[in-house]
Order: structure tokens, then sequence, then C-alpha cells
């Protein structure tokens, strides 16, 4: 079973072409963190818990709701995008005889803000964001979400260059900004500060199963270096360099992202234990936001 991890701030979308290459072969698990997507969205923002370790326990639930539903019974291979990444090491964390394979794409292991646009002081730039974003309470949604359903944040995401101008369609990119403006940005926010509560660096040297780190040349969000820092810290794992990519990579390069995972997992993973029969993909959302 290939199981999928968001970004923050997005839902199973991001994962169109993934999925519909993988899921001829593969069990494909789609799930939307909580206060995203389908899941629940009546969270208080006040007291939810938006960490990664929370979205690593729902992943567990999704996980075992499928497997209830008779899904696919056999071992993982854990697939992020952005925090995507540190919730699938985080699950490894927690179940690492669940998982027989990782791939970590446009991510990193930890702290996430610390490296955010290669930038010493992104933290305490979102600390006050935190801070505005709380003070003003649903002010701030009415403030932002019609600035993210204007054809202005279009035009920022590409002149940006938070985006690949020429590789991302606006048709790709829009479900984004149209699910962004749907997310409470108290929550938002409380979910990309936790970011930074987490820290898996240091069980990247005992990882025990195969490995695919991707990176992207011009990733803003995360630095290329991170990922070459955790493909030398994971024995035995591989990096693949998605030259001009950007850290939207997942819809902007898919054809060589998909080619690359698939060689990865008939090298790395088929005749471990971690062979699945053929289904459908499978999105899961209603137990994410319990």
């Amino acid at each position: 079973m290939l199981a999928c991890c968001n970004g923050v701030g997005v839902g199973t979308f991001f994962w169109k072409y993934f999925e519909r290459h993988f899921s001829r072969d593969h069990t494909v698990l789609l799930w939307d963190y909580r206060g995203h997507g389908r899941s629940g969205r009546d969270l208080d923002p006040h007291v939810a818990d938006m960490s990664v370790e929370r979205h690593a326990r729902d992943m567990i639930t999704v996980l075992d709701d499928a497997r209830d539903s008779g899904v696919d019974s056999g071992p993982v291979v854990a697939v992020g995008h952005s925090m995507g990444c540190q919730v699938a090491l985080e699950y490894y964390a927690m179940r690492p005889d669940d998982v027989c394979g990782l791939v970590l794409a446009l991510g990193t292991a930890g702290r996430a803000l610390d490296t955010f646009f290669d930038w010493p002081h992104s933290p305490l730039l979102f600390r006050l964001a935190h801070h505005l974003i709380f003070r003003a309470g649903d002010t701030a949604n009415q403030i932002i979400r019609p600035l993210l359903e204007s054809p202005l944040a279009w035009y920022v995401a590409r002149k940006g260059a938070l985006v690949d101008p020429y590789y991302t369609s606006r048709e790709d990119l829009v479900p984004y900004l149209d699910h962004l403006a749907t997310l409470d940005f108290r929550l938002f926010i409380e979910n990309v500060c936790r970011l930074n509560d987490h820290d898996r660096w240091p069980l990247l040297p005992q990882v025990k199963v195969p490995t695919l780190v991707i990176a992207a040349e011009n990733d803003k969000f995360t630095p290329m270096w991170c990922s070459r820092k955790m493909v030398d810290a994971i024995p035995g794992a591989e990096l693949l360099v998605l030259a001009d990519a950007s850290h939207a990579a997942l819809i902007e390069q898919p054809e060589t992202i998909n080619h690359r995972v698939e060689r990865f997992l008939r090298e790395r993973i088929e005749g471990r234990a971690c062979d699945s029969v053929p289904m459908a993909a499978v999105t899961g959302s209603r137990s994410a936001g319990r």
C-alpha cells in the first residue's frame, strides 16, 4: 500500500497524477489532515492539536480503518510531500514494523521553519503571523480568503517563483488556492508553527527501510541541501533531483516523479514483505478529523 501524506494546507488533489499512475498496480491511500479537505472542520483553533505527532496518530486511525474495511493488510510505503515528510517519518517512528519503504518528497525531517526560504528569521516571522492571526480572530479569514480567491493569488505564485511558471498550469494550482481559502487560518498557522516543534533528524541514521528522497532545484520552501543532508543521514537512501522544479513539483513534473518512484518500488521494495494486491485507489478522510 502507498499511503500518501499531504503538505500543510493541501488536500488529496495534489496527488492526482501520482494516484492515477500507481492505482493501476497498487493500493493508494489518500487522506486529509484534521481541519483540511473532507476531514473534520469543527475544531476550536485555540485548543486543537495540529502537531505532526497528532497527524501521525490520525494516520494510524485511517490505516487501521482502511484495513478493517478489507483494503490492504500489508505494510505501507509512506509517501510524504512537504510537511508530509515529517508525518511519514513520525509514522515510521511510531510503527516501524508497518513501514517497508519511505518516499520523502520536497520536505525535511524536522523543524521545517528553520530552513523555510533558507532564511534564519523565518521562525520569527511565522510566530508573528501566528500572533496577529489569532488576535484578529475570524477577521483574518475574512481578509485572507478574498485574496486567495482573486486572480492576484495565481499572479503572485507565478511571479514570486513559488511555482514554476512554465511547468505549472492554472488548472492544477487553482484547487490548492481554492482549498486554502476554505481553511480557518488560525488552524493553518497553528499547524505551520507546530512544524518547528517536531524533529526527527536524530532518527534518520536508524532508518532501516529503503528510502527515496526527492528534491527540487528551485524549491523555495525546502532548500535542496536539506534533501542532500537527509540522504547522507539515512543508510542506503537514494536521491532524485528535479531540474527547474519548485515546491509544487508533484503537479509540475509528475511523469519524472512517477517513473522514478516506480523504479524505486521495483528495485528496492518488490520482493520484500510489502507486496500488495493491485486495487483501485482509496480515499480516506472520515477518521482524520476526530
